[in-house]
């Protein structure tokens, strides 16, 4: 170990560092919004990575028919919860939504396939095929359980994991996918060598933050999100719609996911299961900032990182035991200091 060893460890566990940030602020968000804990967060980063990839090699992603087909199921939900009282603009929301946003943007992914359009436009269709499953998965599954009690929905959740990684091995095969980076340029500062892509992790991870800090406190959908998360009783009663709540949600969370993905996929191989590995990374960012707290969160998120960084280089082989035992001086801590609540009920 050298100076040099020193700042290239700390350099590739703020780069994961990042990525882990952006994961677990999703979490964070997705839980204190609508009470799940998002497992299939990593399947998003899966999708988001691997149809970038594919599309940059000028393949047709399983994923945009995959939206297609439950947006279709989302639809018929949204027309079952209308049957009594049916209202042409609803239903034109609905079938617009969950309908011809996925068909045109399935329409756009076989364009893109066909003409290897650039990386630009990849990640832009990447980012809207990934995003309109996350919505339809809200609508198909969580909204419809939202009022049951968390053990249920974690439940849920965990089943929405399994059928996503499954459909994942059928989309892209056992096989790694590595896709085009986003910048090639490059720069130096002293001993450190910082790679475009590296570059572009800093950037768009600062950019998203501001941009979500920004939401949350100009925004009225950003209010209405906080108000949410506070106190979903008292947002309902002052006429917040909490279903759209979860819809917005999930829809940041999906997004967040994907671009999470397409920033790792220039970066290391990726494979149809890697995603569930890195999203628990993010998880424990987010344990370690009690599922409520942003910055803490944001802060955890490059401490594991950053031991990550160091455990791969002094104990390679169990880097990942290392990094998943943060979390037990966390948990007691927690469990020591924290007093016995009871669950809202709504």
């Amino acid at each position: 170990m050298n100076t040099t060893i020193l700042l290239f460890l700390l350099q590739d566990g703020i780069t994961n560092g990042a990525i882990y940030a952006l994961l677990g602020l999703a979490l964070v968000l997705v839980f204190a919004v609508t009470r799940v804990i998002l497992i299939p967060q990593g399947e998003f980063v899966t999708y988001g990575a691997l149809t970038y990839a594919s599309l940059a090699a000028g393949r047709m992603p399983g994923t945009a028919k995959l939206a297609v087909v439950i947006g279709l199921v989302a639809f018929a939900f949204d027309l079952y919860a209308m049957r009594k009282t049916l209202h042409a603009s609803r239903m034109l929301r609905a079938f617009g939504l969950n309908v011809v946003f996925p068909v045109a943007v399935l329409l756009a992914s076989m364009w893109a396939a066909d003409q290897r359009v650039p990386a630009g436009v990849s990640l832009v269709l990447s980012l809207l095929i990934v995003a309109s499953i996350g919505l339809s998965l809200y609508r198909i599954v969580f909204q419809p359980l939202a009022h049951t009690s968390v053990l249920v929905l974690l439940i849920a959740s965990v089943g929405v994991h399994l059928a996503l990684q499954g459909l994942g091995l059928l989309f892209f095969g056992a096989e790694g996918q590595r896709g085009p980076t986003l910048l090639n340029a490059t720069a130096t500062l002293g001993s450190l060598r910082f790679t475009g892509q590296g570059m572009a992790v800093y950037g768009i991870t600062i950019a998203f933050i501001v941009g979500l800090w920004l939401f949350f406190g100009l925004t009225l959908y950003g209010k209405a999100l906080r108000a949410t998360a506070v106190n979903r009783l008292g947002a309902r009663l002052v006429g917040i719609r909490t279903t759209l709540s979860g819809q917005i949600a999930f829809l940041l969370a999906s997004t967040i996911g994907a671009l999470s993905g397409i920033l790792i996929v220039p970066i290391t191989t990726l494979y149809y299961d890697t995603g569930f590995l890195i999203g628990l990374k993010g998880f424990i960012a987010a344990i370690i900032g009690g599922l409520i707290s942003y910055p803490l969160t944001a802060v955890a998120a490059l401490v594991v990182g950053i031991v990550e960084a160091f455990s791969s280089f002094y104990a390679s082989n169990f880097k990942e035991v290392i990094v998943f035992t943060l979390l037990i001086p966390v948990l007691l801590l927690r469990s020591l200091a924290a007093p016995a609540v009871e669950e809202e009920k709504d």
